[in-house]
């Protein structure tokens, strides 16, 4: 069986990997983080006895000391958890001699720019966009194609850093932030694209060799950026399979991913896209890692298969539990993650008597919060299951009106 150098700063006590993989004892060398491995002693010493420990995981320092600890346990497979991790993977693979994602693919995955450049030329559409290395470029843009406009970094993830600009307002604030952003004002690290008018979707399944083996998508009930700024609820639902939508964003994952420089092995994959009053799909962006949020739950209850735990299986070498495209989901799913207010936390006194609504409180009663801090931030999850994606969606908006009005925040 092959060693593995994992990457991830997943905390142990919630993501237990060594759930997730087989002779972790043997085959794993975890590089991770002492903040991701507090309250989980007894896990490291029994399943991963092979690790190593960085305290500034995202620094460089972390990323040589990763291709030492790879070097000295014989590492043959590089593995990560996080979409922050895919570059720097690649780039150890590279150095290692060892298969799994490339730089180039790893790049296309990543770099919205590279990404949205293969995927134009491949006939597939994308807004109009452009690397933003200064602020004339920003205004190049703005001047050619108009506000509103969406600036963001170029390596994002999670809709963070994310600026609408809607008028010459928001640019002034986006260029006079720069003191305060965590990515720094730079050639090659944000980007600027139209803002578009549409529905918004995602497509999320498996791919391998340039090809989708399975996925499904679904609709989101807003927009990520939207959920941050205005402290929104954020959910999805999986689309039935004789919607038309379903089809047209099938179709649209499995162009984009053809379009992209294609990893040998399995990867778990997630799309973004908006369709409009036209009925085109217009890609946001794709990533070689499962989608967030509750979206990978809400794939195992409709086809039996996490894709977080699915996409690090394979990147470890297991085989995929799931080998082909299922007809349907078992059930009409869909989920929301409720917001964190502003004060203490008083959630609703009684359960939820929406039929079918399950609730799960992520806040402890009394805890303090100022809003939403990240698009997955939340202070309770729904998960509806129903016979059709109009009743998962009906009910899911029972739920939330039912939180809303049972909930305070002192």
């Amino acid at each position: 069986m092959p060693k593995v150098l994992l990457l991830s700063r997943q905390p142990l006590a919630t993501r237990p990997l060594q759930e997730w993989l087989d002779r972790t004892a043997d085959e794993i060398v975890l590089l991770t983080t002492p903040k991701a491995v507090a309250g989980a002693p007894d896990a490291l010493a029994e399943h991963f006895p092979q690790h190593g420990l960085v305290d500034d995981y995202h620094s460089w320092a972390a990323e040589r000391f990763a291709e030492e600890t790879a070097r000295r346990y014989g590492a043959d497979l590089v593995a990560s958890t996080s979409e922050s991790d895919v570059l720097r993977a690649a780039r150890l693979r590279a150095r290692l001699g060892l298969p799994g994602q490339d730089v180039e693919s790893a790049t296309a995955y990543r770099d919205k720019v590279v990404m949205k450049r293969l995927a134009r030329a491949a006939g597939i559409a994308v807004p109009a966009f452009a690397p933003v290395d200064s602020p004339a470029d920003l205004m190049d843009f703005i001047e050619a194609e108009g506000l509103p406009a969406v600036v963001k970094p170029r390596l994002g993830a999670g809709a963070e850093g994310v600026a609408i600009l809607r008028g010459p307002h928001d640019v002034a604030a986006f260029l006079a932030g720069e003191g305060a952003s965590e990515v720094p004002y730079l050639p090659g690290q944000w980007m600027v694209e139209s803002f578009v008018t549409g529905e918004f979707f995602h497509v999320d399944g498996i791919m391998r060799d340039g090809r989708v083996v399975h996925g499904w998508p679904g609709q989101y009930s807003g927009g990520l950026a939207e959920r941050i700024h205005d402290e929104l609820h954020i959910g999805s639902v999986l689309l039935a399979p004789e919607d038309g939508r379903t089809a047209v964003l099938a179709r649209m994952a499995a162009d984009v991913v053809a379009a992209l420089p294609a990893a040998p092995h399995p990867l778990a994959f997630h799309l973004e896209a908006w369709i409009g009053p036209d009925g085109v799909p217009v890609l946001c962006e794709i990533a070689s890692r499962a989608g967030g949020a509750l979206i990978a739950e809400a794939y195992e209850r409709a086809f039996g298969v996490q894709l977080a735990r699915e996409g690090l299986r394979a990147q470890c070498g297991s085989p995929l539990a799931l080998t082909g495209q299922p007809a349907a989901p078992s059930a009409a799913v869909g989920w929301v993650l409720l917001p964190p207010g502003h004060g203490e936390f008083v959630p609703p006194a009684g359960p939820c008597p929406v039929p079918g609504a399950e609730v799960t409180l992520l806040l402890e009663p009394g805890v303090p919060r100022n809003g939403v801090e990240h698009v997955s931030d939340a202070a309770a999850s729904v998960f509806v299951e129903a016979d059709t994606a109009g009743a998962v969606r009906q009910r899911l908006a029972e739920a939330v009106d039912w939180w809303h009005l049972n909930t305070a925040w002192t």
